[in-house]
């Protein structure tokens, strides 16, 4: 078992960027190499804006190249009509609105810059393993299609037949979601970002972010950059450089695995469509391939020691017994990162200053609606009013109690499941 992540192992696309070694000027300097970072410079370029980017580790280190490569057009926990009474009328659809794109974006990109990233528009699943839970993914695929979204609602037999899984009521799916390689989709939107301008450092950590007149000075070991705007794009692995960000949102630890691949007549049964499924459990569940037919899958930490070995086992055991494979192939990589998750489930930019936002917390959406606030931030970069973006805009607000609460995520795991088995069981 190989403890780096699938997509940084088989990715192609290995080129590597310098750390910066002297002073550079920009419109707009951007802190984080992953999606966010990366769409925003790409964004900002074809805006005419010139661009730096300051990677702390290398393009894709952080939670871009640690998820499962899940492409999901929509919110999690969260549907249309909720983010319309939640924020009103207008400022609900505008958020809305933009998750809708979201997914088509992504694969519009992948084909307007030809980013080889194993990209696959076939769809994402959400079953539902319960009639009540059925009754719920039923009124969301209404509310997605009635905005346009190619949403379908799926019965017991079409959720079998698409996924291969046993089990649940029935389910929706959302044609425009998908999968991809994220580190070379990430690889690939750098290399875009660049032919148009855009200056990229690698091993280029920011210690400091001072104001001046006329923008802003970061500093780095090797360099500095002064900008007119800023853009933190750093997610969960902010680090110590804005504190009160960290206390804004839920730091979720989550592992993913990919076994070795699987025979042809285990992939013949299951998900010949190539989508990727997750369902309403509180557990998640979920399953997708790659392109070399390795079996992927997910799941929260639960505390405690050895998890770095455990946590993989229990995932690979879960998934023999949800997709009747006895004789599952064993793991071959095994991988954790940390995602950002707000109170309220919908993503964020938060004002550090006059000039500077960070953007952040798309709770396990991340490719798809990073994707989409990269055009949102580079529009406020370029002059947008930042009351008129479709994503909340806001000074930062500290979760209350957040020094007791912000591990309760992955403490309160166990009753999660607890909760499933209790809801199944009444199926």
């Amino acid at each position: 078992m190989k403890d780096i992540s699938l997509w940084q192992a088989v990715a192609r696309n290995q080129r590597r960027r310098p750390a910066l070694d002297r002073a550079l000027d920009a419109d707009l300097a951007i802190v984080g190499g992953g999606f966010s970072g990366l769409s925003t410079a790409l964004h900002a370029t074809e805006k005419g804006l010139s661009v730096v980017v300051l990677e702390a580790a290398v393009l894709a280190w952080g939670a871009t190249g640690r998820n499962a490569g899940f492409v999901v057009p929509n919110f999690a926990k969260r549907d249309p009509d909720d983010i319309v009474a939640l924020l009103g009328a207008e400022r609900g659809e505008r958020l809305v609105s933009l998750a809708c794109g979201s997914g088509d974006l992504v694969f519009d990109l992948v084909r307007r810059h030809a980013i080889d990233c194993a990209a696959d528009q076939s769809g994402w699943i959400q079953p539902a393993p319960t009639a009540q839970a059925f009754a719920k993914v039923r009124a969301r695929a209404r509310q997605w299609a009635a905005r346009g979204r190619p949403a379908v609602v799926l019965d017991r037999d079409e959720v079998k037949a698409l996924t291969g899984a046993e089990g649940y009521a029935g389910g929706w799916m959302d044609r425009s979601g998908g999968v991809i390689n994220p580190v070379e989709y990430a690889r690939g939107l750098a290399d875009a970002a660049e032919s148009r301008g855009a200056r990229i450092f690698e091993n280029t950590r920011v210690g400091t972010i001072a104001r001046e007149a006329s923008g802003y000075r970061l500093t780095t070991e090797g360099g500095l950059v002064r900008a007119s705007k800023v853009f933190v794009a750093t997610n969960a692995y902010g680090g110590g450089l804005f504190p009160a960000l960290s206390r804004t949102y839920f730091p979720l630890r989550v592992f993913q695995l990919a076994t070795k691949p699987l025979p042809a007549s285990a992939r013949r049964r299951l998900l010949p469509g190539n989508q990727c499924v997750s369902d309403t459990r509180r557990n998640l569940f979920t399953f997708r391939f790659d392109a070399a037919n390795r079996l992927i899958s997910g799941g929260m930490h639960v505390f405690g020691p050895g998890s770095e070995q455990r946590v993989p086992r229990a995932i690979h055991r879960r998934l023999a017994e949800k997709l009747d494979l006895p004789d599952i192939p064993p793991i071959e990589y095994a991988w954790s990162g940390m995602a950002a998750v707000a109170p309220d489930f919908l993503p964020h930019l938060v004002e550090l200053g006059p000039g500077i936002i960070a953007g952040f917390a798309c709770n396990g959406r991340g490719i798809a609606m990073t994707t989409a606030m990269g055009g949102v931030v580079a529009g406020w970069a370029a002059g947008a009013d930042p009351n008129s973006l479709p994503i909340p805009y806001a000074r930062p607000g500290a979760i209350p109690f957040h020094a007791l609460l912000r591990h309760a995520p992955n403490a309160l795991l166990p009753w999660s499941m607890l909760r499933d088995h209790l809801d199944e069981g009444k199926a």
